[in-house]
């Protein structure tokens, strides 16, 4: 998989904005009582083709917010955006959860669930069609969309392993 050739290496002259996908609340039973932690999926993206995600765990929400936030940021990749749209369509899965993303024509919008639409709105993705399938843990559809979009391949990239111009590829 060409997963690690999309890496985005630098965050300082990027403007990300996060958005929250889950927060979790987990209940540890000790003989003082329950002691609760928060988890928190959270999503961060340029809307400009750069994404990333990272997991929170802290006693307060906010805090939680706060370390997810900084994981996405280490976590960062660039999605192949054209004209608002996929290249082309994507399948994965990661444990229990599928996804199927499809490119849609301009206007279309994002027709996607929670988890994805988080995903792809921040990578800056206008118009696509997608389903998730299997488990609707967002941990899970997170990784998977993740996973769907670093599969995804680049028209120059394309081009360039056949050893021809952008322009034929559009050709056929």
């Amino acid at each position: 998989m060409s997963e690690n050739n999309n890496r985005v290496k630098t965050t300082n002259d990027l403007e990300l904005k996060d958005r929250l996908v889950a927060i979790n609340r987990v209940t540890k039973v000790t003989k003082g009582g329950r002691a609760f932690t928060f988890a928190a999926v959270v999503v961060v993206g340029n809307e400009n083709g750069i994404v990333g995600w990272g997991l929170g765990k802290a006693n307060e929400v906010t805090a939680a917010i706060a370390k997810g936030v900084e994981a996405a940021k280490k976590n960062l990749m660039s999605v192949p955006v054209y004209k608002g749209t996929i290249p082309h369509e994507q399948t994965a899965r990661f444990s229990g959860s599928e996804v199927f993303i499809h490119p849609a024509s301009l206007g279309t919008g994002v027709k996607a669930g929670g988890a994805m639409r988080a995903v792809l709105e921040s990578a800056g993705i206008t118009d696509v069609l997608a389903k998730s399938k299997g488990s609707s843990n967002p941990h899970n559809l997170v990784k998977a969309t993740f996973k769907a979009l670093s599969e995804l391949r680049d028209v120059r990239m394309v081009a360039q392993n056949r050893g021809i111009s952008v322009e034929k590829v559009f050709k056929g």
